[in-house]
């Protein structure tokens, strides 16, 4: 370990950030890098424990105490190649991944866990700026050919895995950049655009294919797939959780990605296909409590809304661990982001039942009506009734619904060439092979598993890809693991 007495030495502290005054007034990152001295007590503080449990928290399974030592010790190739021995992307995981590895952190116990997420994020940031970062070239190449419909974080990484086994890649995305829902869901203020592109120049050295507005299925018929000895299906789940009460179809109601991904197309330069969707001088409420909930709050604020108003259906969670989420599980513990941090009235146990709009169509107020929940001997709410005489209204102009996501879409390339769903409506596939119903093609990221983390994303992109392998060269685990890593040239 780094320093044995790091832990005792220094608390967790955070990189510095813009001033809300300052990075409201844009769409930029505004979280500062840690000073030399500061990352390096960073890093010291890991506990080199005898069972890292960070390693069962972080579903990738990076090897966190050995890049913290080498960060320590100012190894920063080392660091780099520890890291992306089980992390594709972590420039994308550094930036806007919950860390559920910080909540299994052993140090988190009795004090503030190790600042893990960060320490990756510049791990990867000052690994591009010594040129670490290379494209990886196979040079013995298998023959093979494979497709990946979708370009988020599993298919990339799917792709990522499958060029470096020495196969010839295509990604197809249907929007007109690549990045899925890292490109059009998550704003520049948290994950600057220029990460994405960046990134796509290396794999495309690397010699994977992207091709992009084409949607299989819609523009691009699945025809074009029979050319491919496998195809990875990797389009997310995309059919949002809709809030079906009176005045549903009023004006000024959407769902959070339409609004959402207007402003993501406007700061990249991109044409909006639909109608505008803008926040300036309206009052706003978002309906839901989640990350996505909170991306429209902060994205409203740099609009310049009126007020800001955000609605959870739930009660307030805790602010530590209750006996209901020991450690090292992850809490679902009270979550204030800098979103929030820039401006919001936040309220639990509310259920909205009505919009209300004028005569025109447009949408004036919402009618809502306070909770009260019943919870179980481990104080998690189990059902609720609604507070008599608590019913009102309150004034909105526009709402964004952030609930949530139910599934992959099925019109398309899934009807099409009739690929088989579970209960859920996820494309059907197991954890073991990653293999629908239909010969040669698998599937993985939230299309398979449903809505879920960027990590998970990501591990199951990887994973995927590993099965994919055996599948087309008849090796085993161990064989195709050795693959990637003898095959990729650095």
């Amino acid at each position: 370990m780094g320093k044995a007495t790091g832990f005792l030495e220094f608390d967790r502290s955070a990189p510095q950030k813009e001033p809300i005054a300052s990075r409201t007034k844009n769409y930029q990152e505004f979280v500062h890098s840690y000073k030399d001295e500061q990352l390096n007590q960073q890093a010291a503080r890991c506990m080199n424990c005898g069972i890292p449990f960070c390693h069962s928290g972080c579903p990738l399974g990076n090897v966190i105490p050995e890049f913290n030592d080498a960060v320590y010790d100012g190894k920063w190739e080392d660091a780099y190649n520890i890291l992306t021995s089980t992390n594709n992307f972590p420039e994308f995981t550094g930036r806007i991944c919950p860390a559920p590895c910080e909540s299994a952190c052993v140090l988190g116990i009795n004090k503030s866990p190790v600042a893990i997420e960060e320490i990756e994020k510049h791990i990867i940031e000052i690994a591009y700026k010594k040129g670490y970062v290379k494209p990886n070239r196979s040079y013995l190449k298998t023959g093979k050919k494979i497709a990946v419909v979708g370009s988020g974080p599993a298919g990339l990484a799917a792709a990522a895995q499958l060029n470096k086994a020495g196969h010839d890649v295509v990604v197809y995305e249907r929007d007109d950049k690549v990045g899925g829902l890292l490109r059009y869901g998550i704003p520049d203020f948290k994950l600057d655009k220029t990460v994405i592109d960046r990134r796509v120049a290396i794999m495309e050295e690397s010699g994977i294919e992207f091709r992009t507005n084409s949607e299989i299925g819609k523009n691009t018929p699945t025809s074009e797939l029979d050319q491919y000895d496998a195809v990875v299906l990797a389009g997310g789940s995309t059919i949002p959780r809709d809030l079906n009460i009176p005045g549903r179809e009023l004006k000024g109601v959407h769902y959070a990605m339409e609004f959402l991904k207007q402003q993501n197309k406007r700061v990249g330069n991109s044409p909006l296909t639909t109608e505008p969707i803008h926040a300036k001088g309206k009052n706003v409420l978002v309906i839901g409590g989640g990350d996505t909930g909170s991306d429209c709050v902060g994205t409203s604020n740099r609009h310049g809304a009126k007020s800001v108003t955000q609605f959870e259906l739930m009660p307030q969670p805790p602010q530590s661990r209750t006996s209901a989420m020991p450690w090292p599980t992850y809490p679902m513990l009270l979550k204030t982001t800098t979103s929030h941090e820039e401006g919001c009235q936040r309220h639990w146990s509310i259920s909205t039942k009505a919009f209300l709009g004028d005569e025109a169509g447009n949408l004036r107020a919402a009618r809502i009506v306070d909770l009260e929940w019943e919870s179980d001997t481990f104080g998690r709410p189990t059902r609720f009734k609604e507070v008599e005489g608590s019913e009102r209204e309150i004034p909105c102009e526009l709402v964004t619904l952030a609930m949530g996501f139910l599934h992959p879409q099925q019109e398309g390339v899934l009807q099409q060439l009739h690929i088989a769903s579970d209960d859920r409506g996820n494309v059907k596939a197991s954890e073991k092979d990653y293999r629908t119903n239909v010969d040669k093609y698998f599937t993985a990221g939230d299309m398979r598993r449903g809505q879920s983390l960027v990590v998970w994303a990501i591990s199951e992109g990887r994973e995927c890809a590993r099965k994919v392998d055996e599948f087309l060269m008849g090796r085993t685990e161990l064989e195709s693991k050795e693959a990637v890593s003898q095959y990729a040239t650095y």
